[in-house]
C-alpha cells in the first residue's frame, strides 16, 4: 500500500503549547501545596516535570535530591505513596480554583490550527491534566476559539507520559496512518518524550513553553540579549531531549510541516 507522503495530523500539547502562556496554573499550584506541607520548592523544582500526569509529577519532586532531603529532615523518613496522594489531594484543589483564568490562547496558536485545518490536517491533542481538569479547560478553550478534534487526558490511558498511548489514543480516534504523517507539539521534555515513544515527529515551542517560564509581558519587556540566552538555553534542553524540530513560536508550525512535506517525510532534516 502507498500512502501519499504528508502530515496527515498535528497533536498539540494545551498549557504551555496552545494555551496558558508561560503554563503558570499548575506551577502556581504545585508551588502553593509543598509550601502549605512545609516543604517549599523552586520554580525550577516545580516546573521540571511538567507534562506528566500530575501524580506522577508530585512524585518526580520528591525524589529531586534537595527536597527528598529536606523532606526526609523534616519528616524524619522519605515520602511514600500515602503522602503523595495527600499532596495530590491538596494541589488538585488549589488548581480547580484557578484553571479558569488559564484558558487564554497563546498568541498564534489560533491563527495556526487554522491554516492546519485549512490544509485538510487533523487536530489532535495530549495532556498531563486529568480528565476532570479537562472538563474545566475545555469549554473555556472552546469559547476562546480553540477546540480540537479530539482531546485524551492522562488519566484515560493506561499511563501517562513519557508513554505514548495518549499519541496511539488519537491516531486510532482520528484514523491516522502511519506515525510518520503524524507531529506532536509540545513545550516539555515530556513532550518530547512522548512524540519519540510514540515514533512521530516532534516539535518543541520555546516563548509560551513551561520549559522557558516566563509571561508573555516578561518576553515583550526583556532585554534582547537576556531574552535570547533564555530562549538559547530552552532551546538546549529540547536539543538534548531529541526534539526533531525546535521553533521560537506556534506561528512557526506551517512552515515545519512545509519542510518535512518537501524531505518526504523522512529523518535527517531539521
Amino acid at each position: 500500500m502507498i500512502y501519499q507522503e504528508r502530515i496527515k495530523a498535528v497533536i498539540f500539547d494545551w498549557a504551555g503549547t496552545v494555551i496558558d502562556y508561560g503554563c503558570f496554573a499548575p506551577m502556581h499550584a504545585f508551588i502553593q501545596t509543598f509550601e502549605e506541607a512545609g516543604v517549599p520548592i523552586t520554580i525550577r523544582e516545580a516546573r521540571m516535570p511538567m507534562g506528566l500526569l500530575k501524580w506522577d509529577h508530585i512524585q518526580a519532586i520528591l525524589q529531586m535530591e534537595r527536597v527528598n532531603s529536606v523532606w526526609t529532615a523534616a519528616f524524619g523518613k522519605q515520602a511514600v505513596k500515602e503522602d503523595i496522594d495527600r499532596l495530590y489531594v491538596r494541589f488538585e484543589a488549589i488548581l480547580m480554583e484557578s484553571l479558569k483564568q488559564y484558558t487564554d490562547p497563546i498568541p498564534g496558536a489560533l491563527e495556526t490550527v487554522r491554516k492546519l485545518r485549512d490544509a485538510g490536517i487533523a487536530i489532535g491533542s495530549t495532556t498531563g491534566y486529568t480528565s476532570g481538569m479537562m472538563e474545566v479547560i475545555v469549554p473555556e478553550a472552546k469559547r476562546k476559539g480553540y477546540s480540537p478534534d479530539f482531546m485524551v487526558a492522562s488519566d484515560q490511558v493506561k499511563a501517562g507520559r513519557p508513554y505514548p498511548y495518549m499519541i496511539l489514543q488519537n491516531l486510532v480516534e482520528l484514523g491516522i496512518y502511519p506515525p510518520k504523517s503524524v507531529i506532536k507539539v509540545g513545550d516539555t521534555v515530556s513532550d518530547i518524550q512522548e512524540g519519540r515513544n510514540a515514533g512521530v515527529w516532534t516539535v518543541a515551542v520555546i516563548q509560551g513553553s513551561s520549559e522557558l517560564g516566563l509571561t508573555q509581558a516578561e518576553v515583550e519587556s526583556m532585554h534582547a540579549d537576556e531574552l535570547a540566552e533564555r530562549m538559547n538555553q530552552t532551546r538546549l534542553t529540547f536539543e538534548q531531549a531529541g526534539a526533531d524540530y525546535i521553533i521560537g513560536s506556534i506561528t512557526q508550525l506551517p512552515a515545519v510541516i512545509e519542510e518535512l512535506e518537501r524531505s518526504g517525510l523522512e529523518r535527517g532534516m531539521k
